[in-house]
C-alpha cells in the first residue's frame, strides 16, 4: 500500500467515524511486534500511549550507495497504531536523505488528521515523526547507536 492509496481511501470515506476505522485496520494490518523489541531504547517518548518504533539498518544491496531504514512498530491503542501504520508508508526502506526531505506533517494535513487528533494524540504523532526522522538523520552521520 502507497501513501497516495490511503489519500484515495480517504477521499471516499465521507464520514471520520469511517475514516477512523479504516487507520485502525491499517494499525491490524502491521506485522506483530515481537516482545523482544519492546524496550526502553525503541519506547518513543512524549506519546500517552505506549508506542514501540525498532528500526533496522539495510546496507545497499550492491554495497554502494546508502543504506536504507526499515522499520517495526506497535502501539497498545488501535487508532496510533493505524498513525503507525501510515507512518510506515511513508517511511518504510527508504534511505535517510529521502526520509529527511518527506514532510510528515503535511501529509497528515493533507489528510485532514491532525484536526481530527486529540491533542495528545497530534503531540505523540509528531514525537514519532520526530523519532524516525532522529533515527535518519543518526544513520546519516554515521552514526547508528539506536537502530539495531
Amino acid at each position: 500500500m502507497s501513501i497516495a492509496d490511503i489519500r484515495s481511501d480517504f477521499a471516499v470515506l465521507d464520514d471520520w467515524e469511517d475514516r477512523y476505522r479504516y487507520v485502525i485496520e491499517l494499525g491490524r494490518a502491521l506485522l506483530p511486534l515481537e516482545d523482544a523489541a519492546r524496550t526502553d531504547a525503541n519506547k518513543v517518548r512524549g506519546c500517552t500511549s505506549q508506542v514501540w518504533l525498532a528500526t533496522e539498518i539495510v546496507p545497499p544491496a550492491d554495497g554502494s550507495g546508502a543504506p536504507r531504514l526499515r522499520f517495526r512498530g506497535d502501539s497498545d491503542a488501535h487508532i496510533v497504531r493505524g498513525l503507525v501504520a501510515i507512518l510506515f508508508t511513508l517511511y518504510q526502506n527508504k534511505t535517510p536523505d529521502e526520509i529527511l526531505a518527506i514532510d510528515a506533517r503535511s501529509v497528515l494535513g493533507e489528510l485532514g488528521l491532525q484536526e481530527h487528533l486529540t491533542p495528545q494524540r497530534s503531540n505523540g504523532f509528531v514525537s514519532m515523526i520526530e523519532r524516525i526522522r532522529a533515527d535518519a538523520r543518526a544513520v546519516a552521520s554515521g552514526i547508528s547507536s539506536r537502530a539495531n
